[in-house]
């Protein structure tokens, strides 16, 4: 049983085990979904390669305060996070043939379990060298009045 849940584990997430950017990756909504879950986990640990391999050379992130970052900018930032845990829900995937976005809700905790943030966020990808590439994000602090 550990042997299958490892191949279904080195299937799915080789950026958490530092294996080159994944190649082949389905044109789905589950792939999408997946890869999302990476990012969020790549951000937890701050694991800026396993980000880097998501994000396209033209990305794009427009953050809960308006600002814009490039992806370079996003690379460095990782390492500057402070500890926290990303639980994803909402997420909804639209592929449109080489184009795809993902609408979703992260729920920022604290170590210690307390929210610290509710975001929606918009992801944007295209789909080159056979995987999913973000080439834009953007961010929406919910408040308690929108929430």
């Amino acid at each position: 049983m550990r042997f299958a849940f490892c191949i279904v584990l080195l299937t799915l997430c080789p950026l958490a085990f530092g294996i080159a950017c994944p190649k082949d990756q389905p044109k789905d909504g589950t792939a999408l979904l997946q890869l999302e879950r990476i990012w969020a986990k790549a951000l937890e640990v701050k694991d800026a390669d396993a980000v880097a391999c998501i994000l396209a050379n033209e990305f794009e992130d427009a953050d809960v305060y308006g600002n814009l970052h490039s992806r370079g900018e996003a690379l460095a930032r990782v390492a500057q996070r402070k500890p926290s845990h990303n639980q994803l829900s909402e997420m909804s995937p639209h592929v449109l043939g080489d184009s795809a976005f993902v609408r979703g809700l992260n729920t920022v905790t604290d170590p210690k379990g307390n929210s610290v943030a509710k975001v929606r966020f918009t992801d944007i990808f295209v789909y080159r060298d056979g995987r999913w590439q973000a080439v834009a994000a953007q961010e929406t602090l919910l408040t308690e009045s929108s929430k």
